[in-house]
């Protein structure tokens, strides 16, 4: 099956979803980390050309480390709209990547690029079936499931976890994944949160700062989730997750059942003995 997750900025689709990502590359799934813009301004230092080509340098290495794909799109960082154009680039993506699978952010969110992501993800939801819009590009002839990225805003709307994923097995790699986004990881976000001069030197020393810094983070994630967990492993299992990446399902696109679910997401553990219930 086919993967797609459509990020605003190179590191979101790593961030909300790397662990899942990895995942589904380790069992064969062809999975597409997207970036809407090039990040060019995301850093308190460097920008322009120098930094967007430096953030793709560190998508690339980023994936390869998943056994990903990935893209990065020329829309210049804080400057995403929602146009025609815009639209008919993701729904070309859907496309010729025959998205079985599909993730972006929630239209309610801080930062307008994620908005304006999640708001070109969810026009090209019915778009990619209709077949003389981009007639050039062969429609699909079923729609995806669409699901959207974790988050803690509550207005309009809270976000619903409605599906839950333990990737504490996985953290490893998605450790691996976002050290390789040096300039955001090490710099840029530290630099947000005053807290760059404690970022150490040393690769090793990194490393563990990263961890120390963003388990937090995962572990609020998976508290967020417990229901859920519940639901697809068990309250035993539940009970022992510290890290989770939690997906909602937008109400576009495929509504997809509890065994497509279960077919999505085959790395749960005894899936079917709990869906034959």
């Amino acid at each position: 099956m086919n993967v797609v997750c459509v990020g605003a900025h190179p590191d979101d689709a790593e961030v909300y979803a790397g662990g899942t990502c990895a995942k589904w590359a380790h069992r064969g799934f062809r999975v597409l980390l997207v970036s809407m813009t090039n990040g060019d301004i995301g850093h308190h230092e460097a920008a322009g050309g120098t930094l967007s080509r430096r953030r793709a340098t560190e998508a690339r290495r980023s994936a390869e480390r998943a056994g990903c794909h990935e893209l990065v799109l020329g829309h210049h960082d804080g400057e995403l709209m929602p146009t025609i154009e815009t639209r008919k680039d993701v729904v070309r993506i859907l496309r010729r990547w025959k998205a079985d699978l599909v993730l972006t952010h929630r239209p309610n969110d801080y930062h307008p690029d994620h908005r304006y992501t999640s708001q070109v993800v969810q026009d090209a939801a019915f778009m990619v079936t209709v077949p003389n819009f981009c007639p050039e590009s062969p429609r699909l002839e079923r729609n995806p499931v669409f699901l959207y990225l974790a988050d803690t805003f509550q207005k309009p709307a809270p976000f619903h976890p409605d599906i839950a994923v333990d990737v504490d097995d996985t953290m490893p790699v998605k450790w691996d994944m976002l050290d390789a986004m040096e300039s955001q990881m090490y710099e840029w976000l530290p630099w947000l949160d005053g807290t760059l001069e404690q970022v150490p030197q040393k690769e090793k020393e990194r490393r563990l700062w990263l961890q120390r810094t963003w388990d937090p983070f995962w572990e609020r994630m998976a508290r967020m989730a417990r229901p859920a967990l519940v639901k697809w492993y068990g309250a035993k299992h539940a009970r022992k997750v510290r890290c989770a990446e939690v997906f909602e399902i937008c109400e576009y696109g495929h509504q997809p059942s509890v065994q497509e679910i279960l077919q999505l997401f085959p790395f749960i553990p005894g899936r079917r003995r709990r869906a034959s219930r």
